[in-house]
């Protein structure tokens, strides 16, 4: 990645929720659904807990592994997003996590750490936190996500982007495992869900019906991005900022 041009993600979760609730309901409306349900398969399957969710938003990953007897603390910066948790919830940061070292079985970042300017330092942390043999799981976009939209919405480098997320990750953890994807799954029938998913992806809510008129509809859109998963061995690494 040109380290010039990848800025973090712009998040707005606190002055505008809806924006978030519809971007998490479109792929669940027009699509199979997001990362969410396998990621808490997995938890419960290894039987890992408890569980630190950061970047929890309004609490889905923490609701499917209640549901299924898991411990887990939401974590998130918006006070908005958390008021919607249910169960034990932090307001806090995920550079500096406020837990104490070793504490939790697994920690998922799923769809976060984009928003960083410096993930390493979350990446440290959640691995901190984390028991020797304990699992991370990032979710992370492809930097060449909804290709269809690119006339209205281009796209530019993130600071986590699916093509540099593996790396990353694996300056942290041990055993690094990639589920990574490439395929039409999101099928929006007209206009109106065109410009629901515009407005869910970001567009400012004024420009979205115009925006959708000339994508046109039905619209088949391309999701690319992965999962990356890792272990925390016996020896942490530590971030070590970039030198001037």
């Amino acid at each position: 990645m040109d380290e010039e041009r990848a800025q973090a993600a712009p998040a707005d979760y606190d002055t505008n929720p809806e924006r978030f609730r519809v971007g998490s309901e479109c792929p669940r409306k027009y699509g199979k659904g997001d990362v969410h349900e396998s990621v808490a398969e997995r938890i419960v399957r290894e039987g890992l807990q408890p569980v630190l969710d950061v970047g929890c938003g309004e609490g889905r990953l923490c609701r499917l592994l209640q549901d299924q007897g898991i411990q887990v603390v939401g974590l998130d910066n918006s006070a908005t997003m958390l008021s919607a948790v249910p169960g034990s919830r932090v307001l806090g940061d995920a550079s500096s996590l406020p837990f104490r070292t070793g504490w939790f079985g697994a920690v998922a970042a799923l769809y976060v750490l984009y928003h960083l300017s410096e993930p390493e330092k979350a990446l440290s942390e959640s691995c901190r936190v984390l028991r020797a043999g304990g699992l991370f799981v990032a979710a992370a976009p492809s930097r060449h996500n909804d290709p269809e939209l690119a006339e209205v919405m281009p796209t530019r480098p993130s600071t986590f982007d699916a093509e540099d997320a593996p790396d990353l990750v694996a300056r942290f953890f041990a055993n690094v495992e990639v589920e990574a994807w490439d395929a039409p799954m999101i099928h929006l029938p007209d206009v109106e869900a065109v410009a629901e998913y515009l407005f869910g992806r970001g567009m400012d809510a004024g420009e979205c019906q115009e925006a959708a008129r000339r994508l046109g509809a039905p619209l088949t859109v391309t999701k690319r991005g992965c999962l990356v998963w890792g272990y925390k061995s016996g020896q942490q690494p530590h971030f070590q900022p970039p030198q001037a």
